[in-house]
């Protein structure tokens, strides 16, 4: 099978890793790719974003099967463009109205409502309603959380403790501050637990749970600071019980397969369930239309299945008959990122260390290669280094042990990783 892979992150690195292991990959192309991704297949000089290219590069390879890393292509209608142009070519992702399950935060909020699923309650303004936003803040009990209602890289969200924060925040995301992303915003209530990452994959009809997760947003040791795309993950969290994710399944998973297929849309892909534990209970925090980053990086090493399979029997509607099988040991990875990042970071240094690494692997995100072909920062989350255990603990070990080996110039990374459910 020739597979083509849209992206060019740590999550595409995982999935290339994992798919160039199935015996069905006679061809693996990544669009873009990064240097890790290349060591897997071939990289192609295409943009995600460009439908026409992309298209005229599957007929050109006859390619078999598509495989959307990011969110971005898929909200913008990626898979309704290949349907209607190359209808053999299996996609794995969502159509556009699927995907407005992450594209849109106040189309999800009204979903949930919709059918059912627990959520926190909110509230929806834009910038014609500011008063009325400032109003309702000011009869809100903080801390408040704020979200922009489009895209914005994982970073349109903002937890505030204070009346005067959140009505700063609100001014701010109302006036531009993450784009047309924050053109609405969502005003929900803060739920107090504790997080994790429920990942599926849907053929429509039938789902499979992958191994859930736990990820840290934030930049701070501690949870402080800024939202990021994601610091480091472990699977699998020890608070994510065979009773709790029976809840999960039957209140949240179920519901929203059921939900989608009410409305008449066919989804074929990832669903990613951002997850909150109150008292025992399941809540939704976010949905999102494909795998997260770093969740990836621990998830996929922990699948035993052959992944190309899994995607085969996504797109003829058989996944039923390919159960998920999951690697009894515990898995953790911790993100080496470019110090500034989410803000300003420099790019250009050189990344050594990766030839000492033991019994680990490290998916690259923002690397590059300089003219002299040495592996170079080019982004915030420069690498994700994963390591297995018998326990979380000994897993968050050997990431650390291998984290310690690599150096570049200002990289940061969390050191409490997993401190909170070890």
């Amino acid at each position: 099978m020739k597979v083509l892979l849209l992206g060019s992150g740590g999550r595409e690195h995982a999935l290339a890793w994992k798919m160039a292991q199935s015996p069905q990959c006679e061809q693996l192309f990544i669009a873009p790719g990064n240097p890790g991704t290349a060591e897997l297949g071939e990289n192609i000089d295409l943009s995600p974003a460009n439908f026409e290219a992309v298209t005229a590069f599957c007929k050109e390879k006859e390619i078999d099967m598509l495989v959307v890393g990011p969110e971005d292509p898929l909200v913008n209608g990626v898979t309704d463009h290949m349907e209607a142009h190359l209808p053999k070519l299996k996609v794995i992702g969502p159509t556009a109205a699927g995907a407005q399950l992450e594209g849109s935060k106040d189309f999800a909020k009204q979903f949930m409502q919709q059918y059912n699923i627990p959520t926190a309650a909110y509230k929806t303004f834009n910038a014609t309603q500011l008063e009325e936003g400032l109003a309702y803040l000011n009869n809100h009990a903080m801390p408040v959380v704020l979200k922009a209602d489009g895209l914005a890289a994982g970073k349109g969200v903002l937890i505030c403790a204070t009346h005067e924060e959140a009505t700063e925040a609100l001014k701010s995301m109302l006036d531009g501050q993450f784009g047309d992303a924050s053109s609405r915003v969502v005003i929900e209530e803060f739920l107090d637990g504790t997080e994790l990452t429920v990942i599926v994959l849907t053929d429509g009809e039938h789902y499979g749970i992958l191994p859930p997760s736990k990820d840290y947003k934030r930049i701070g040791e501690g949870d402080t600071g800024l939202n990021t795309g994601g610091m480091g993950a472990v699977s699998p969290p020890p608070f994510a019980t065979h009773d709790f994710m029976e809840k999960v399944e039957r209140q949240v998973i179920q519901a929203t397969i059921d939900g989608l297929n009410n409305n008449g849309v066919s989804y074929k892909g990832f669903i990613y369930f951002g997850l909150i534990q109150v008292n025992g209970e399941p809540y939704v925090i976010e949905y999102n239309c494909r795998m997260g980053d770093p969740e990836t990086q621990v998830i996929l090493p922990r699948l035993q299945n052959d992944l190309l399979e899994l995607f085969n029997a996504v797109s003829v509607g058989e996944l039923h008959m390919h159960p998920i099988k999951t690697d009894s040991r515990a898995a953790a990875t911790v993100i080496l990122a470019s110090m500034g990042y989410p803000g300003k970071y420099d790019k250009g240094t050189v990344i050594t260390g990766l030839e000492y690494l033991e019994d680990s692997i490290v998916f690259q995100a923002g690397t590059s290669l300089n003219s002299t072909n040495e592996l170079i920062t080019n982004g915030g989350r420069v690498l994700a280094v994963t390591a297995y255990g018998e326990d979380l603990s000994a897993a968050l070990r050997g990431s650390y042990a291998n984290t310690a080996r690599i150096y570049f110039e200002n990289r940061y990374f969390r050191r409490d990783i997993g401190w909170d459910v070890v």
